[in-house]
């Protein structure tokens, strides 16, 4: 589109937004019906940690989403001189899983449990060997059963269980539903029915210690809906929570709310058989498209579903990019110390081409752990940041790099490793997420961490909540009868432009070397965690 026919666009309300609740970041798009991105907005956040538990504020979400999409709004003021007054369709997507619980009022009864609580080990171990399904401790039905199990007394007071996504939708809509993706990662998807699988929601019910309540579990969950479903439409009330300067009118669509592993795949149009995406963030998860079931139930994988209701294998590690941030923002502020101007983008480049150029292929003999918080799949319990080196490693800034990069591909390669052995296949891994806004080097290093060719699209910067703008054009211009697939494939990603790399041999080996040490240096994280008991941080 031109400025002006973007410009004539927006007047008419002819946009969508797409907003994603980040671990870090509240990110709001506003895309034209031609899927480009015309403007953006955002606001920094961060989980606290209170009485044991990492939440966030309520009055976050809102004071998160209003201040994004005001910064979206003065944008297209400054750059069209004009303000929005409607659109068209929207949709709300967050980080999947943890508790949100309310009461017959309406009022929250606990403060929001995240997916970062790794609080729930006994009821994830009993509901995975009950219905012989894998479910994580970030499922929102293993908090339910462990708050059961404490006996906590809010739980006979439940009258509506969902998540972050759900609840945001819940509220400008009036809709208690949810997109079948994210209610996947709350209680487990009959794929043939399309919503929770009533075998298991019979014996979950049957439980001794879950009979004392007067609630049903189906009756207080979402309801899933399908992409392209109608999810409801913005109240006036809705139109105030996300507008507070008065300008949008309600009766937009919208979108049935999707996690962070929807618009994932949806954004990297990887919603069919045997495609595969992985997102790399604070938290990293790989997602394969199955063709068939898998032969057994395994603890690090996820069975999940697309925004359309097919079974996925989803490998998830709590940690990924938050170390490798952390010390690049370490030698921001050794550059402005010493005088130096360099921009933050200018700063990563300068930093990931070091990893690739100027370091060894096996990073030069260090390793560590980039753990924050616990990691589920190499079972540590609590996070204990560490860089690990002995006397003679080649200790360099490109090494150093190198690193990072590797221990945040370092647990999600060990789950990866059994949908190797399951044999399931995919013809290619595309990947999404800021580390991939520096050409090559993140991209590179990830084939050799997966051994498997890489692509990364140009939107490869775009992530999550142009993804659940594109769901939500779907669900207002899809044709009759057409798929999402086939709206991504033949719509969305027609003339998309993209580059694939192949594993380099060497990094192959080099990552594999750091991988032996990686393994090998587990029993540091739990001695660390032993020595240096967790602090509460300040609120």
């Amino acid at each position: 589109m031109t400025h002006k026919e973007t410009m004539q666009a927006i007047k008419a309300g002819n946009i969508a937004l797409g907003v994603e609740f980040g671990s870090t970041t509240v990110k709001a798009v506003l895309t034209t019906e031609d899927f480009k991105t015309i403007a953006s907005g955002s606001y920094e956040w961060d989980n606290n940690f209170k009485n044991g538990l990492w939440t966030y504020a309520i009055s976050d979400i809102w004071l998160g989403l209003q201040t994004a999409y005001v910064k979206l709004q003065k944008q297209i003021h400054d750059d069209y001189d004009v303000d929005i007054t409607h659109i068209k369709t929207m949709g709300f997507s967050a980080m999947m899983h943890g508790y949100l619980a309310f009461d017959k009022n309406n009022e929250l009864l606990v403060p929001f449990r995240t997916w970062r609580n790794a609080i729930t080990g006994q009821a994830a171990s009993e509901l995975t060997q009950l219905f012989n399904f894998n479910i994580p401790q970030r499922w929102s039905i293993a908090h339910l059963y462990q708050a059961i199990l404490n006996q906590e007394t809010h739980v006979k007071n439940v009258d509506f269980l969902t998540t972050l996504a759900g609840y945001v939708h819940w509220q400008l809509t009036g809709d208690k539903v949810i997109g079948i993706g994210d209610a996947s990662g709350m209680f487990p998807i009959d794929e043939k029915t399309g919503t929770y699988n009533h075998v298991m929601l019979d014996k979950f019910s049957s439980l001794k210690s879950v009979q004392q309540y007067n609630w049903q579990l189906e009756n207080i969950l979402p309801k899933p809906l399908k992409a392209g479903e109608n999810a409801g439409y913005l109240t006036e009330k809705g139109a105030n929570l996300l507008d507070p300067t008065g300008h949008l009118t309600a009766g937009a669509i919208i979108a049935p709310p999707e996690g962070d592993a929807g618009t994932g795949m949806v954004a990297t149009n990887s919603v069919k058989k045997r495609t595969g995406n992985i997102s790399v963030g604070t938290s990293i998860f790989s997602m394969i498209v199955l063709e068939k079931s898998l032969e057994h139930v395994y603890s690090n994988i996820d069975i999940v579903t697309t925004p359309t209701g097919l079974p996925v294998a989803m490998v998830h590690a709590n940690n990924s990019a938050s170390d490798l941030n952390a010390w690049s923002k370490l030698f921001a502020q050794f550059a402005k110390l010493i005088g130096c101007d360099m921009s933050i983008s200018k700063l990563y480049q300068t930093l990931f081409n070091a990893a690739l150029n100027d370091a060894d292929p096996d990073a030069g003999g260090l390793s560590g752990y980039g753990y924050y918080s616990g990691e589920n799949i190499t079972a540590i319990p609590e996070g204990r940041p560490l860089l690990v080196r002995q006397p003679d490693a080649n200790f360099t800034i490109g090494n150093l790099m190198r690193l990072h990069l590797f221990t945040a591909f370092g647990a999600i390669k060990i789950g990866m490793r059994i949908l190797e052995d399951e044999q399931v296949l995919t013809d290619n891994i595309v990947a999404q997420g800021g580390v991939f806004k520096t050409p090559i080097v993140a991209q590179k290093l990830l084939a050799a961490a997966l051994n498997t060719n890489v692509t990364v699209m140009k939107t490869a910067g775009e992530g999550g909540p142009w993804g659940m703008a594109i769901l939500s054009l779907y669900a207002a211009n899809k044709s009759t009868n057409e798929t999402l697939s086939e709206f991504l494939s033949h719509v969305v990603f027609a003339d998309e432009k993209s580059e694939t790399l192949s594993p380099d041999p060497s990094d192959v080996a080099g990552f594999e070397a750091f991988m032996a040490r990686y393994v090998a240096g587990l029993d540091i994280e739990l001695a660390a965690i032993k020595a240096l008991p967790s602090q509460k941080r300040k609120e």
